[in-house]
């Protein structure tokens, strides 16, 4: 259980105060940025009619998504559906991480699903005041009527507990669980096949549940 619970970090002052990092999630993350970075720059290099295989997983991913956004939020597709994307395919390969020996999914780390959870949030907000602006928007915590206000706000801070713990529980969970195994067993055939489930179907599962969610939540505040 050590491998969970001892954690790399940095320590540095700010304004006075000491902030602690997670080392290892930074770094998870910056090599999660990388690969898709690497991924778009050669999926997009050359483009051609006879495309490469990276090209053709490349349009597979935009073109489904596209057409996802698209029969949700309409009109107002093009403004959300590259978040939606990115934040598919960021869970995706974060998630995938762990399959590869010596490295870890950023997502196990609850300040990664949070941050990712906020971000859905506050475009979801933002995206109900631009289409009711903020009388109609205001309105909206006082239905169906005045005292239903705290019960409202409640209601929409919970979609980012409910987002990010979620998404953390579940891939801490599978950590865990092929942890355990693995001391059970001595690292023999079950713990790769766990690792394996864990990391790509409920990678991919928890991965296109969290776009989906925040693309309904931002459908759910553009309603008019």
């Amino acid at each position: 259980m050590t491998a969970i619970t001892e954690v790399p970090q940095w320590v540095f002052e700010l304004a006075g105060q000491p902030v602690t990092i997670n080392a290892t999630t930074v770094v998870m993350t910056w090599i999660v940025m990388a690969l898709l970075l690497l991924f778009s720059r050669l999926a997009a290099r050359s483009l051609s009619l006879d495309p490469s295989p990276v090209q053709q997983l490349g349009e597979l991913l935009v073109g489904y998504f596209r057409q996802l956004v698209g029969s949700t939020l309409g009109g107002r597709a093009p403004r959300y559906f590259p978040l939606i994307l990115a934040l598919f395919t960021f869970i995706l390969v974060s998630n995938w991480l762990g399959m590869v020996p010596f490295l870890e999914e950023p997502t196990r780390d609850l300040n990664t699903t949070l941050g990712l959870a906020l971000v859905g949030f506050l475009v979801a907000h933002a995206a109900a005041l631009g289409a009711k602006g903020w009388r109609g928007y205001a309105r909206e915590y006082f239905q169906p009527f005045f005292l239903m206000f705290p019960l409202n706000v409640i209601g929409e801070l919970a979609k980012v507990v409910s987002l990010s713990f979620r998404l953390y529980g579940n891939i801490m969970g599978g950590a865990i669980i092929i942890l355990v195994v693995s001391r059970l067993v001595h690292h023999l055939v079950l713990p790769p096949l766990l690792n394996a489930f864990f990391g790509v179907f409920v990678g991919t599962v928890q991965a296109f549940v969290f776009a989906m969610l925040t693309l309904t939540y931002i459908a759910v505040a553009v309603q008019e």
